[in-house]
């Protein structure tokens, strides 16, 4: 499943589910090959068609899943249908691929109080994980200016293989491309809120509101002043690509 936006970059959905997405990247750390992963959702999706630094650094990730069913739906639409596969779940599986070869792991993003909760409750729930550097950058951090440097200077002399990115969007995938880049055997997964649901800081929707597919109206709920415009926004964009994915599945029929 691919987007593409108005310069003609394209995004494109490549690991079909979280089964997929972890073998890729048991393999990438068996082979010392470093990676950026993307967690795609709507909200993603509005800053990509407005933002085309974002874009540039979306299309030179390794590895994008679907995170967030407007987009599993979309790819139903266009004949690719790829299974949900939030960042917010991965954490624990993808810590757990790194601790089964041995390999040190980062925390990069939130609060220190957050990341040494986080840091705890991966190291209890997932046997033989070494947390080698956890970091909380100052505010605003900027991808490409001197902090940047210093964390990819950390990471190198920590050993970690994988690192978990907190830090919001655009941000951490903007830095995901510098520091793998800049590492080479380093793993690179933009996470989101997926630390601090882990720490306690924040709430996830209960089970069974994510069955119902209505997480987006939970976490909305939850902090309306900051997330109500932008699932708003994000709304505004999903008629068009609708109807870019029923053309997608139009030109791929007999």
């Amino acid at each position: 499943m691919e987007f593409t936006f108005p310069d003609d970059r394209k995004v494109q959905i490549n690991c079909r589910d979280a089964a997929s997405l972890l073998t890729q990247v048991g393999q990438n750390l068996t082979e010392g090959r470093g990676f950026a992963l993307a967690t795609l959702n709507v909200d993603h999706l509005q800053r990509l068609a407005e933002d085309a630094g974002f874009r540039h650094a979306y299309a030179q990730h390794d590895l994008v899943c679907a995170d967030g069913n407007p987009i599993v739906w979309l790819s139903r639409l266009a004949g690719r249908p790829v299974s949900l596969a939030p960042g917010s779940d991965l954490v624990l599986p993808l810590a757990g691929v790194a601790a089964r070869q041995g390999l040190p792991v980062a925390l990069i993003g939130s609060s220190n109080e957050s990341l040494a909760l986080a840091s705890a409750a991966m190291r209890a729930r997932v046997p033989g994980l070494a947390v080698a550097l956890t970091h909380a950058p100052g505010f605003p951090f900027d991808p490409a200016g001197a902090e940047a440097d210093d964390i990819i200077e950390s990471i190198r002399q920590s050993g970690a293989r994988l690192c978990f990115l907190a830090l919001g969007a655009p941000r951490q995938e903007l830095f995901a491309i510098r520091a793998r880049d800049a590492l080479g055997n380093v793993g690179f997964a933009s996470i989101g809120a997926g630390l601090d649901f882990l720490s306690g800081h924040q709430r996830r929707a209960p089970g069974w509101v994510r069955q119902a597919k209505m997480e987006w109206a939970w976490r909305m709920l939850s902090n309306p002043k900051r997330l109500a415009a932008r699932y708003a926004k994000g709304f505004t964009i999903l008629p068009g690509h609708a109807a870019a994915a029923i053309r997608l599945r139009r030109r791929q029929a007999p």
